[in-house]
């Protein structure tokens, strides 16, 4: 899901996510409810005809800012009291809240209001938050007044403890949700810490629903994530990477300012459908970033969400024809993720060519 925030996913209209593949855009509770405001979403027709988005939407509750906002926060029983940092003001996000700030958005996908904690954090921290988390996600449950238009996810957490996460899946599955999400990752643990327990608790998920790991992330890692068992992914990678002049290709990651580019008339990547790919040069899309001109990030996020969605695309053709098909892919996918290095003649390093 490409990353739309505050309702657009930065630089790029609906036509361009539809022209790059994206089937669905994610977009974020607390900083809607914060700026500008749910009800007045609500009074001109909903997120969909706010944002002119056909396609689905997900919410992310706003539980991940009680990690990312944490200075600006205090956790207690009764919710979440955030000082916003648009207007210094405080005001308090409850399960209930949550809840009615999604259905009044009219998003397809609502997750649950959720404690998101930092890592490292001690087995009993997390413990607490965890109970805390199925006390909101039951307060959740019977805040819905729209639940035949709205899905709504529950989010497993239990930090990197194994016996945790295998509670609460255990707990949120038995209450029958539209999908499932593995959270509290992606918050300062090592990637192998991470993908031991999306690897741990994705078969712990019911297999007819949706299986959500939030907040990755590189080609490899989704690859990888995919092969755990998981179908649902979000990350802004693609999209601030673009915005700071880094691309993903073929042949590895570029950076578009570097000096090498100058006069180079290649597209970014000769693998590439995107409208940047088909219509505009490396030398031109580095002059335009390093100008300052404001069509640069359009451009390069463009061919960004495009490339992941091929990603994607590439991953359901990989399963349809096999095992080894997706071992393949995930070869290629280290490559992807990998920072590219210029070949030379005695190198052997991949080229866009045979990449």
């Amino acid at each position: 899901m490409p990353v739309g925030t505050q309702g657009t996913v930065k630089g790029l209209t609906p036509d361009d996510l539809q022209e790059s593949g994206a089937q669905i855009v994610l977009a974020n509770t607390y900083h809607l409810w914060v700026r500008p405001g749910h009800e007045l979403i609500r009074s001109l027709g909903g997120l969909h005809r706010f944002m002119g988005w056909s396609g689905p939407i997900l919410t992310d509750s706003g539980g991940y800012q009680v990690f990312s906002l944490a200075a600006f926060a205090k956790v207690k029983e009764e919710g979440v009291r955030f000082r916003s940092p648009v207007d210094g003001q405080w005001r308090l996000l409850t399960p209930e809240l949550a809840v009615e700030i999604q259905e009044a958005l009219g998003v397809d996908i609502a997750m649950a209001f959720d404690e998101c904690v930092e890592h490292p954090a001690s087995f009993e921290r997390v413990r607490t938050s965890v109970a805390r988390t199925t006390r909101w996600l039951h307060r959740c449950i019977a805040a819905r007044k729209r639940p035949e238009q709205t899905a709504l996810f529950g989010i497993v957490q239990g930090g990197v403890y194994p016996e945790l996460r295998a509670a609460h899946a255990a707990e949120l599955t038995a209450l029958d949700l539209d999908g499932y999400a593995i959270g509290g990752l992606s918050v300062g643990e090592s990637k192998a810490e991470l993908f031991e327990m999306a690897r741990y608790t994705a078969p712990l998920l019911p297999e007819d629903r949706p299986r959500y790991l939030m907040g990755v992330g590189y080609p490899i890692d989704i690859v990888e994530a995919v092969i755990a068992g998981v179908d649902l992914f979000d990350c802004v990678i693609p999209t601030r990477s673009a915005r700071f002049g880094g691309l993903f290709t073929s042949a590895g990651r570029i950076h578009i300012k570097n000096a090498r580019f100058r006069d180079d008339p290649r597209p970014l990547d000769e693998k590439c459908v995107c409208y940047t790919c088909a219509r505009f040069s490396r030398a031109y899309l580095r002059h335009l970033f390093t100008s300052g001109e404001v069509l640069a990030p359009r451009l390069l996020t463009l061919h960004n969400v495009t490339f992941y969605q091929g990603l994607v695309a590439g991953i359901r053709k990989a399963i349809e024809a096999g095992p080894d098909a997706l071992a393949a892919l995930r070869e290629r996918a280290v490559a992807w993720t990998a920072p590219y290095v210029e070949p030379t003649a005695n190198s052997g390093a991949p080229t866009d060519a045979d990449a």
